[in-house]
């Protein structure tokens, strides 16, 4: 097992370090191919309960790139499990334009829920623009229409922006589309691997790698106020060292040297703060550390592993994992260190904690019963629930509208690779991306614009 995150992986952590040597002399001589998402259906398991996701229809939009567009749209939406796209070789009426309705009973005969249809235009600047009406042939009602004006290559950013829009139409919540994943992508074998820190849309596609494996890779994180921004470890030959890496800009930065090893950096919601492990003389502590002026104060002075912190979103709180009691827990404590106690409640080690976006929800991992589980409970430690099970899971991240949760998962003798589960535990599916894969990390939704969001056009059906 790849057990990576502190406490369950402290000791391989320190095995890392110690033939690093090793390590980095192989691995830089190894350049693997690019793993590809793959073209196939993205497969959902609705593994509780009886959901009935709502049937849409998404009509490939004309003009170019049009089909892989809609493409694009319905893998979103069905991966979402709230959306069963239809199969467009059953459409009946053809020919849709943005200038008319639907037929509305032909849409109904096929049992859709919903009409999505669109056009891509060229415009004399050389950019396009992305049309698209929403319909509810029931009520035979305009739920929505917009036009986004952009580069012909942003076709696939266009299909995640529409996918998100309609998600948040007929959901009342806002989408996730639109974001990336940062996360170690892993390759080689257990004693030549080659870890790099990776980037890719959240469905796997445009992958980019930014570091080339001469460092192992540990503990990404995005800053949730600067989608561009991200912090991890790196262990070198004789050091460990947090960065700071501008996605922009391509700048990397280091938080400077510390006397021992650091772990599982995370920054504050307002990007002003990191909050950090360090391990010096034998015991771990929780650090953070004043970004601007890089003042450091130590939060927790216990002789327990106290490690992988993790702020609430108004950055008042605290969560992190300490053995203190004499098996991992999970604690809260006020941001300057105060107030520090225990919430998890249950049996088992509890690990890797991540205060959701909304605030009211903390994911952990829970490993007990032989198997290794993706779980929430409530801020106070009540409410514990566990979405996901199998012979080894870690590292819950968010997706920025704090309904799904992306973690790495690892099959007896097989590989590990990226998946989601939804609150509901009901929707696991396997992320998109095609390679091996640890320490995901969800960004915000993505700020810049590339395109002009036009108006949202009359919206006749009520709610």
């Amino acid at each position: 097992m790849n057990l990576r995150e502190p406490l369950m992986r402290l000791n391989r952590l320190l095995a890392s370090v110690a033939i690093l040597a090793m390590t980095v002399g192989t691995a830089t001589a190894q350049t693997p191919p690019t793993p590809q998402p793959s073209g196939d259906p993205v497969e959902v398991e609705i593994d509780q309960g009886v959901l009935r996701p709502m049937q849409i229809a998404v009509v490939n939009f004309t003009g170019q790139n049009g089909a892989d567009l809609g493409g694009v749209i319905r893998a979103n939406l069905r991966r979402s499990g709230y959306f069963e796209p239809l199969d467009p070789a059953g459409f009946v009426e053809t020919g849709l334009t943005l200038a008319n309705a639907p037929n509305f009973p032909q849409w109904t005969s096929i049992g859709a829920q919903a009409v999505l249809y669109g056009a891509v235009t060229p415009r004399p600047d050389g950019r396009n623009d992305f049309g698209f009406r929403l319909y509810d042939p029931y009520r035979q009602c305009q739920l929505a229409s917009y036009q986004f004006t952009a580069t012909p290559e942003q076709w696939r950013r266009i299909g995640h922006k529409i996918a998100d829009l309609v998600y948040q139409r007929m959901t009342g919540e806002s989408g996730f589309f639109d974001s990336r994943v940062v996360f170690v992508a892993e390759s080689g074998t257990q004693l030549n691997r080659l870890s790099r820190l990776a980037i890719s849309d959240q469905d796997g596609f445009n992958p980019v790698y930014l570091t080339q494996g001469d460092e192992v890779i540990m503990s990404p994180r995005f800053s949730l106020n600067d989608p561009n921004e991200i912090t991890y470890v790196a262990l070198g030959r004789d050091y460990s060292r947090i960065y700071l890496f501008n996605l922009s800009t391509g700048r990397r930065e280091s938080l400077g040297e510390f006397d021992g090893q650091v772990l599982a950096p995370r920054f504050s919601n307002d990007g002003t703060k990191m909050a950090f492990s360090i391990i010096r003389g034998g015991n771990t502590d929780v650090y953070v550390m004043d970004l601007s002026s890089r003042q450091l104060r130590r939060l927790t002075t216990d002789p327990g592993i106290d490690t992988s912190p993790s702020f609430s979103p108004d950055n008042s709180q605290i969560v992190f994992t300490s053995d203190r009691s004499g098996s991992a827990r999970l604690y809260t404590m006020r941001a300057d260190g105060t107030g520090q106690r225990p919430i998890s409640r249950g049996g088992g080690l509890y690990t890797a904690p991540n205060w959701s976006p909304r605030g009211d929800l903390i994911a952990f991992t829970k490993q007990g019963g032989g198997r290794f589980s993706t779980g929430v409970m409530n801020t106070d430690g009540s409410g514990e629930r566990i979405l996901s099970s199998s012979y080894f899971e870690e590292g819950p991240s968010w997706a920025p509208n704090g309904r799904y949760i992306m973690f790495a998962r690892q099959s007896p003798g097989g590989e590990t690779r990226l998946w989601t589960v939804d609150l509901s535990g009901r929707v696991v599916s396997q992320a998109g991306y095609g390679g091996r894969g640890t320490d995901p990390a969800w960004s915000p939704l993505l700020d810049d614009q590339p395109a002009n969001l036009g108006g949202g056009g009359p919206d006749g059906c009520p709610t």
